[in-house]
């Protein structure tokens, strides 16, 4: 186009404004994904992500070997369920139809430390259990007294008060007889323990030992 004092004026044609505007789109999608990647990187992540699962073996303890099938054993399964996670226990080639006690340990032999009751499982006649529990079974599992209190004396051997501790964690895993009776009927030693809800259990059969003390098989679970 002609101006009158003799200059020129470049007039851009169709195909030239396109590319123009298809640069300024493709600047502003990069600089939005940049935002959103430096936002990602400042949120918060869970400890764990929701479906992560861990599987281990349990082993024979050392005061059943020699009253326990030589294939006697148990497989766990956790599965982070997003808030809470599911402990899948299984045992084989125990003794039948027999009660069992599931236990949280802070190491899984003697003395054991802190110790949380699960709940019981109960052997068919070939000798096999199966149970699910639903709690903190991670990383995140722990106790903690921040200050002793009176505590209700329901059992003989209840203590009265509990003595302050700052968390402890526990990732162990240990599974009684629950009664010294059915100990002593399978060959093994009658000797009672109170690993029990009466607190009167036999002897341990199946722990974790096959993990270092203060790394039991439940820190995998983040």
């Amino acid at each position: 186009m002609s101006l009158r004092n003799g200059t020129h004026q470049r007039v851009e044609t169709e195909p030239e404004k396109h590319k123009e505007k298809s640069v300024m789109k493709k600047t502003l999608l990069a600089a939005a994904m940049a935002v959103a990647i430096a936002m990602v990187a400042i949120t918060p992540r869970a400890s764990a992500a929701e479906g992560d699962s861990i599987t281990f073996n349990l082993r024979v303890s050392t005061g059943a070997a020699a009253c326990l099938k030589t294939t006697a054993g148990g497989r766990v399964t956790v599965s982070d369920l997003g808030l809470v996670q599911n402990m899948h226990v299984e045992t084989f080639n125990l003794p039948p139809n027999t009660q069992f006690a599931v236990f949280l340990l802070q190491v899984p032999h003697s003395p054991f430390g802190l110790s949380w009751y699960q709940g019981d499982i109960r052997t068919n006649a070939d000798g096999r259990a199966v149970g699910d529990f639903t709690g903190i079974f991670s990383k995140e599992t722990f106790i903690q007294a921040p200050g002793p209190v009176p505590a209700p004396q329901v059992f003989r051997d209840d203590a009265a008060s509990n003595p302050a501790t700052p968390p402890v964690q526990i990732y162990h895993l240990g599974i009684w007889f629950a009664d010294p009776t059915d100990a002593g009927n399978a060959g093994c030693p009658a000797t009672p323990t109170p690993f029990d809800g009466d607190h009167n259990a036999g002897i341990q059969v199946l722990n974790t030992t096959n993990f270092p003390d203060t790394r039991g098989p439940l820190f995998a679970i983040q």
